[in-house]
């Protein structure tokens, strides 16, 4: 997992766009790149990284340094057992104290151990989780990068048909100026071309839209130009045991399995807590009192010291007991969030599956048909420069060709989709 990641990361740090065309891995590699949410995930993770420290668990020493300096003027009234009087009003006195405390935990019924070993779980989590999120990313690019294929697929069909209408037109006028046709026939022709124009004005609009959404994805300015000069090709080898195996790979699904350790984790920190806590406490101090009259006027003592503390907890009201019950309850939940992933991304997996598979069974025969209309064309035409055929005939030829070519693309564009989520569910996505 932790080398997808770093896949991710240098994907991000060594591209720089500076073209107008655009292939597939350089849409990918910009979004992943520029995306806010990775930028987030990976902003996480660095906060994991760094908590995940011995230090945060309570597993090193702690010192402190401690000083006081107090000056006091007092009235001064004492009879000592000797017989003697002081008497004196404005006395000074002072009171000053140094010392420097360590403490280490000994022994902490196993918690730091845990609690450190949790933090390791939740860096692991948020590593994961920024993986997630490419997949996520890069997923979305590649179906908006093969639709736009899919809509420029559409204008190609388009463009063909305008050509079949413009040569219909040419046949239809040079008919006319030999007295073989009629204003009918040239209204119609010239009526057909129209249409067909304003149509790819139409698909026009629906590519640059397109773009403007993937420009989007990729988080650069919306207005720039991009070009796309490529093709749908569909992998054919994915076998359906391979992917459901596969899905314990997936981000989420791994996530969701840190999060149950991570909540075990937390049940034995919490049942540590019933167990006796040992602590080695050193420092040295240096303290000194003077007094300007009195019995003392001046006390100074200073050395080092060391001991060992004892924290045994006997009784808190259970809350203990109540907080290990919750965090038990906790961890059940986490386990049943988990298969139910689990089996909601198997109904996924298997249902695109199935489309994968019925999209691929069709592609084959759809080939054929596209194949077919696009000589039963070619044949119209030539009836109908020869007139015996006529323009209904024609435009019924190339409705059916406009037809088969959309039909095609569709198929191969739903064929790729669901090969893109298969692999995202997988973790295998290819770009």
């Amino acid at each position: 997992m932790k080398r997808v990641i770093l896949i991710f990361l240098l994907i991000a740090q060594s591209y720089s766009y500076s073209q107008n065309t655009l292939t597939l891995s350089d849409a990918v590699n910009i979004a992943l790149k520029n995306n806010l949410g990775i930028k987030i995930a990976k902003k996480n993770v660095d906060i994991n990284v760094i908590n995940n420290n011995y230090g945060v668990a309570g597993g090193l020493p702690s010192a402190v340094i401690n000083a006081s300096d107090n000056e006091q003027t007092l009235n001064v009234n004492q009879q000592l057992s000797s017989g003697q009087h002081y008497d004196q009003s404005g006395s000074n006195s002072n009171t000053a104290s140094v010392g420097v405390a360590v403490n280490l935990t000994l022994y902490s019924g196993r918690r730091i151990y845990n609690e450190k070993k949790r933090l390791e779980q939740v860096q692991q989590q948020s590593e994961v989780q920024l993986t997630s999120r490419g997949l996520l990313v890069a997923s979305n690019v590649m179906l908006k990068y093969f639709d736009i294929i899919r809509q420029l697929s559409y204008a190609k069909t388009l463009k063909k048909s305008i050509d079949v209408s413009q040569q219909k037109l040419d046949i239809v006028k040079a008919q006319k100026e030999i007295g073989l046709s009629n204003n009918a026939d040239l209204f119609q022709s010239q009526l057909d071309l129209n249409a067909q124009l304003q149509a790819l004005e139409s698909q026009q609009l629906v590519i640059d839209q397109g773009k403007t959404d993937l420009l989007t994805l990729l988080t650069l300015k919306t207005d720039s130009v991009i070009n796309i000069d490529d093709s749908i090709i569909v992998d054919k080898s994915l076998k359906l045991d391979s992917v459901l195996s596969s899905l314990y790979f997936n981000p989420d699904v791994i996530a969701a399995d840190k999060q149950i350790r991570i909540n075990e984790l937390m049940q034995s920190e919490i049942n540590s807590q019933r167990y006796p806590m040992v602590s080695l406490n050193t420092g040295y101090n240096f303290n000194r009192n003077q007094s300007a009259v009195g019995f003392v006027l001046l006390n100074q003592n200073y050395g080092p010291y060391a001991g060992i503390s004892l924290n045994m907890p006997i009784f808190n009201g259970y809350i203990y007991k109540k907080q290990y019950q919750v965090s038990n309850i906790s961890t059940n939940i986490s386990k049943l969030i988990k298969d139910t992933l689990v089996l909601s991304y198997t109904s996924i997996a298997v249902k695109t599956w199935q489309a994968y598979v019925s999209n691929l069974k069709q592609l084959e025969t759809q080939q054929k048909n596209y194949d077919l209309s696009l000589q039963l064309l070619d044949l119209v035409m030539q009836r109908f420069q020869l007139r015996q055929a006529t323009i209904i005939d024609v435009k019924v030829a190339q409705q059916t060709f406009e037809n088969a070519g959309y039909q095609l693309i569709n198929l191969s564009y739903a064929a790729k989709a669901a090969e893109v989520q298969l692999r995202k569910l997988t973790n295998k996505l290819v770009f």
